[in-house]
């Protein structure tokens, strides 16, 4: 067996070992396996730009990127402040809560790419979240990135173990077929089935920690 075209492993660790591009290392390695599998230049350059052909509708995604950076530039996180001020018993800890459980329905349901970083946290929820923050102290730059991280966190937890319980996730699809290469057959919907205790855990355990902040700025 020729190991040599796993060069492209190595290229991969050791590019991000040492921080290079992402973009650059990535294409390095494939340039590489290509290579070391016995394939001419212009042949793995072939195969690269047809893989990107077939998956460029992933990249429409993308596309929704420079129109947040447009409504960003024109007030988008000001007025998203505006608007959490006149909820009076509005809190840092309520706010995510309620976000989380958002995140936890919509991704149970499949939708995933509805919310996210780029689309909402950075936009609105994280501004949102510092402006109730800001209503019973003024926020530190410490406590400030505090705030900002656990938003982001708030929607890492509620996809994550929202979307389990989704039947078609592909988490969910890649568990099924590992078990079942190994003579473990389980149905997609067991699978789904037994993820909603651990979401119900997830947003006990992650909704008592907002509560505690909530405290934690009160002080």
């Amino acid at each position: 067996m020729n190991y040599l075209p796993l060069i492209g492993i190595a290229i991969v660790v050791v590019g991000f070992l040492f921080r290079l591009n992402p973009l650059a290392v990535v294409t390095a390695a494939a340039l590489a396996t290509g290579l070391a599998a016995g394939k001419g230049l212009a042949e793995v350059i072939a195969i690269l730009g047809k893989a990107f052909n077939d998956s460029r509708y992933v990249s429409i995604v993308w596309i929704a990127l420079p129109v947040i950076g447009l409504l960003e530039r024109y007030g988008l996180q000001q007025q998203a402040r505006r608007v959490i001020t006149r909820f009076r018993r509005a809190t840092t800890g309520r706010l995510l809560l309620g976000y989380m459980l958002f995140r936890q329905l919509s991704a149970a349901l499949g939708l995933t790419s509805i919310a996210g970083h780029p689309q909402t946290v950075r936009p609105l929820v994280a501004p949102m979240a510092e402006a109730a923050a800001e209503r019973d102290t003024e926020l530190d730059e410490v406590t400030r990135e505090r705030v900002k991280a656990m938003s982001a966190a708030t929607d890492n937890i509620g996809l994550f173990f929202g979307e389990d319980i989704f039947i078609a996730i592909g988490s969910i699809l890649l568990i099924v077929g590992f078990l079942d290469q190994n003579g473990i057959h389980v149905a997609p919907l067991h699978l789904s089935v037994w993820a909603i205790p651990t979401a119900i855990c997830a947003f006990l355990i992650h909704g008592a920690r907002l509560l505690w902040l909530d405290r934690t700025l009160k002080k």
